[in-house]
């Protein structure tokens, strides 16, 4: 009798602990929350750390999608946390109105720039490059300008509307070619592209197909096909007029309230995150620690690449810049 009594009461506080569980809705892009991406890990690792938090994740394809729900969201965004902005749309973020500041100390992360925004927060970079496999394309372009005007490259690469990493491409051209030669280079792109696809996995699977010689991703790329296939014939281009940068971003939704938010904030940077990040979202590490031999290797010779100056890009230029490719291709 005292044994089922006993039981009872446990059963009684184990219900108490749970009912006090506080959820935690991040919103999410589906190569990060899938069931090979970074995002089950996290989430698994994070609620062993803080077991009073529960992470949920909402999920969209692609971050260009994401963000545009939480334009319609506006003031009734049922997000706890956004991760997965990244700094080309950091300038329409903060005229949102939607984000409050975070705790976590800056002078943890290292980036190739300095970063002083308390708002948003770095938890991995790369730069913009377009994959290929060195089996089948022995001679690649060597410039962006090549790759523009190569008719013989077949081209995939992701809708600016949609997808960070096709407005990563939109930003690049723009950065390279004076404005009266943009629509011209997207014109000229077109002929040799295979599709423009909404968001980063379906266009990567693509490639990994067969479909294109070349992809739009990151320069990390390279790396889980090194270390989860041991497979060493994917490359990244290296174009002469430089790189440009993408930071990805996590920000906290204010008016929110949620204990939990700090805390997981704190742990995406902390070397346990940053390591699955790594080795999952296939990013770089915004971590100081060291976090894994290959990942460590790529960061430090990012740190001696040629990167343009790209990031005072503002909301005007985006729109402007997105008018002219939609024209530019119907035309």
């Amino acid at each position: 009798m005292k044994f089922k009594t006993f039981s009872f009461i446990t059963a009684l506080a184990c219900c108490a602990i749970t009912t006090q569980a506080e959820n935690l809705n991040v919103y999410s892009y589906d190569s990060f929350t899938s069931d090979w991406g970074a995002g089950p890990k996290i989430k698994t690792l994070f609620e062993q750390k803080f077991p009073q938090c529960q992470l949920q994740y909402t999920t969209f394809d692609s971050a260009g999608t994401m963000f545009n729900r939480i334009r319609l969201e506006g003031n009734k965004l049922k997000a706890d946390i956004v991760l997965g902005l990244d700094n080309y749309m950091l300038d329409e973020a903060q005229h949102t109105g939607l984000f409050t500041k975070n705790a976590v100390d800056l002078n943890t992360i290292s980036l190739p720039l300095e970063w002083n925004n308390q708002t948003f927060l770095p938890y991995d970079f790369g730069l913009y490059a377009f994959i290929y496999d060195k089996n089948k394309l022995p001679h690649p372009p060597k410039s962006l300008k090549e790759l523009v005007e190569r008719q013989d490259l077949k081209i995939i690469y992701q809708d600016p509307r949609t997808s960070s990493v096709g407005q990563g491409l939109m930003v690049w051209l723009n950065a390279v070619y004076p404005q009266d030669q943009v629509a011209s280079a997207w014109q000229t792109l077109a002929k040799h592209t295979v599709t423009v696809g909404k968001g980063w996995s379906s266009t990567y699977g693509a490639f990994l197909k067969g479909e294109a010689d070349l992809v739009l991703s990151q320069n990390t790329s390279p790396l889980y096909h090194l270390i989860n296939e041991k497979k060493d014939n994917y490359a990244a281009t290296e174009f002469s007029e430089g790189n440009i940068l993408q930071i990805e971003l996590a920000a906290k939704v204010a008016g929110r309230n949620n204990n939990c938010a700090d805390h997981f904030m704190a742990f995406l940077i902390s070397p346990t995150a940053q390591k699955e990040i790594a080795l999952y979202n296939t990013m770089l590490p915004v971590s100081r620690e060291s976090i894994e031999p290959h990942y460590d290797a790529l960061k430090a010779e990012v740190a001696t690449k040629l990167i343009l100056n790209t990031q005072n890009v503002k909301q005007a230029d985006l729109k402007k810049w997105i008018d002219t490719w939609q024209r530019s291709l119907i035309k």
